[in-house]
């Protein structure tokens, strides 16, 4: 077991319970804001361990949500489609790129710095060649994930407004962000059971037994604290 740093454990005792315990949602939301000390704004980060075998294609989990107070986060987005008309648009709409060939080419040559890759229908011939620089990062359009559509405009507004992506890894795990420490108590409760209520109602049918394993919250440079959590409700 590797061993902790004074702040971690001065941070550990500052919380007055016992975080390797399970708590209820709302108490762990006030002591993830409590243990919230960097100088910045520190993200809050829910993880969920899910019962899938990640290797099986009905027991895949990924798909898009709208976090009801959005995350807090300035989300950078792209777009590829090659009509001028849609192009405006979705720079209108407060994407940091857009266009065709030209952008694919961009990202080709090294440009990464964005969150979220929107792209119409007919441009995936052409992002297809993107995968192996995108699919690691997480960050290839999928239409399952709404980031395919030849409604860029929205999607843009959408993902900018507090839509998130999020995708269960080799382990079974989900990582999304649900707001940072800034956010009032009662916006991080709406989104963490915002999004555990439409995890569990998107339980693929070949799941056996339980489903949701356990369920973490963090602040970025905090310790992890267990959420209580049963399929009826946190």
């Amino acid at each position: 077991m590797r061993a902790r740093s004074k702040r971690y454990r001065a941070l550990i005792e500052s919380a007055g319970i016992d975080i390797k315990q399970a708590q209820p949602v709302n108490s762990a939301v006030g002591v993830v804001k409590k243990l919230a000390k960097a100088k910045f704004s520190e993200s809050v980060d829910l993880s969920v361990h899910l019962n899938i075998d990640a290797k099986k294609a009905d027991q895949a989990f990924r798909g898009s949500f709208s976090m009801p107070h959005g995350t807090g986060r300035d989300v950078r987005v792209i777009v590829f489609c090659d009509d001028g008309e849609k192009s405006q648009a979705a720079t209108a709409a407060g994407a940091i790129k857009a266009g065709g060939e030209d952008v694919v080419n961009e990202v080709l040559a090294g440009f990464i710095d964005f969150d979220v890759a929107i792209a119409t229908p007919k441009m995936m011939r052409h992002v297809g060649k993107l995968g192996k620089v995108l699919g690691p990062r997480g960050l290839m359009p999928s239409p399952k994930a709404g980031s395919v559509t030849d409604d860029v405009a929205k999607a843009v507004n959408e993902f900018k407004s507090g839509k998130i992506e999020y995708r269960a890894d080799a382990a079974g795990n989900v990582h999304v962000r649900v707001g940072t420490a800034k956010f009032e108590e009662v916006q991080l409760l709406d989104n963490i059971n915002a999004f555990l209520s439409h995890v569990v109602e998107h339980r693929p049918s070949s799941v056996k037994g339980e489903f949701v394993k356990n369920v973490t919250l963090s602040s970025t440079m905090g310790p992890g604290v267990k959420i209580a959590f049963s399929a009826k409700g946190v």
